[in-house]
C-alpha cells in the first residue's frame, strides 16, 4: 500500500506591506526635578552589579516602579488604534510617565532617541517611534521602562490595530500563554534553563520560532543586571535562582523563522523572512516559594488578570487569567 504523503499547514505569509524606516523625531525633554539615571546625560549605563539578589527594601520600590510601568502601559495600550503614529505613543508614554515623578528609562539608554520602543509586525523588538501611521490589521509591542526612586520598572505587550488576521491572534495568544509557563516554573532551587525550556516547549506546539538573541535580564537599580535570562533551552545556563533575584522574562516568537537582521539605525530588530513577530514581558522577584510578578495595576491583582490583558482581548485572544 502506497503510503499517503502528510498535508503540512500553509506557512503564515508575510507581513505586507513591510515596515519602513520613517520620520524620527527629536528627543522629548524631561524636567529638571525629574530624578535620572546615571546614563541620562551620556548614555552609558556603566558596570551592572554583580550580585542580582536585592534587598527587601529595594523590592519594595521595584513593586511600585512595576506598578507605574504596568498602569503607563495599559494606558498606551488604550490608545492604539489605526491612524495612531508611534511616535504620538511615544509622547503619550513620555508624558505619562513623568506624571508618575518618573524617568523613562530607554530615553538615551546606550543612545535610544525615543522614551518607548515600539515594534510593529516583523519588527522583533527596539523599534524606534516615528512618524509612520498605524494600520488597522497591525500588531505593535509597546516596551515601557520607568525610573522611579531609584529603580527601574519594565513591561511589555503586544496589542492588535483594529481587526487582525487569525495567525496574528494565535501568535498573540500564545506568546503572552509561553509567558505564563515560564511564570509557572519560577521558585528557589530551578535552575534558569527551565525558564527557557517552558518557553521553547509551548511555542513548538503552535510551530512558533524562538528569538535567541535577545533575553531576559537582572533588573532592579540597573536597567539591565549581569543575570541573563535565555527565551530557549540552554544547558548552559544552570545559575540557580534565589530568594531575592530580581529579572524579566520577555520571550519573542515569531510566525516563521525566528532568525534576524538590525536596520542600519543599530536597533530596529527584524525577521529576515518578514513574517511577525510578538513580545510580551514582566518583571519578578523569586519569593520564598515561587515569585511575584511586580509588572501588575493594583485591581490586576486584585482580579486575578494581569497588566497585558486589554491585549489578548483586543486580539481575541484567550482568557485573561493564565
Amino acid at each position: 500500500m502506497a503510503k499517503r504523503k502528510l498535508r503540512r499547514a500553509p506557512a503564515a505569509p508575510k507581513s505586507v506591506p513591510p515596515v519602513l524606516p520613517a520620520l524620527i523625531g527629536p528627543r522629548r525633554a524631561v524636567p529638571r526635578e525629574i530624578p535620572r539615571p546615571p546614563y541620562a546625560l551620556t548614555g552609558d549605563p556603566g558596570r551592572s552589579r554583580p550580585h542580582p539578589v536585592r534587598s527587601p527594601e529595594v523590592i519594595e520600590r521595584m513593586r511600585a516602579a512595576g506598578r507605574a510601568a504596568a498602569e503607563i502601559l495599559r494606558y498606551a495600550g488604550h490608545h492604539v488604534e489605526p491612524g495612531l503614529t508611534t511616535d504620538k505613543l511615544d509622547a503619550i508614554v513620555h508624558e505619562k510617565t513623568l506624571s508618575y515623578g518618573g524617568y523613562p528609562s530607554p530615553l538615551n539608554y546606550r543612545g535610544f532617541p525615543k522614551s518607548v520602543c515600539t515594534s510593529i509586525n516583523e519588527v522583533i523588538c527596539h523599534g524606534i517611534p516615528d512618524s509612520r501611521p498605524l494600520a488597522n490589521g497591525d500588531i505593535v509591542n509597546v516596551d515601557v521602562t520607568i525610573f522611579l526612586d531609584g529603580v527601574h520598572g519594565d513591561t511589555s505587550a503586544t496589542f492588535a490595530v483594529g481587526e487582525i488576521d487569525e495567525y496574528s491572534t494565535m501568535l498573540i495568544r500564545e506568546t503572552r500563554n509561553s509567558l505564563y509557563r515560564a511564570i509557572d516554573v519560577v521558585k528557589p532551587g530551578v535552575p534558569i534553563n527551565e525558564i527557557g525550556r517552558a518557553i521553547e516547549n509551548h511555542a513548538r506546539k503552535f510551530k512558533l520560532g524562538v528569538v535567541r538573541e535577545f533575553i531576559g535580564h537582572g533588573i532592579g537599580e540597573e536597567f539591565h543586571g549581569v543575570l541573563q535570562i535565555p527565551h530557549y533551552y540552554d544547558s548552559r545556563a544552570r545559575t540557580i535562582l534565589e530568594e531575592g533575584m530580581t529579572f524579566t522574562i520577555e520571550p519573542m516568537l515569531t510566525l516563521g523563522d525566528p532568525s534576524l537582521g538590525v536596520w542600519d539605525d543599530d536597533w530596529t530588530a527584524v525577521t529576515l523572512d518578514g513574517r511577525r513577530s510578538a513580545q510580551f514581558e514582566h518583571m519578578l522577584v523569586v519569593t520564598a516559594d515561587g515569585c511575584e510578578v511586580l509588572t501588575m495595576c493594583d485591581d490586576d491583582a486584585a482580579m486575578g488578570h494581569d497588566a497585558s490583558g486589554a491585549a489578548v482581548a483586543q486580539a481575541g485572544g484567550a482568557d485573561a487569567n493564565p
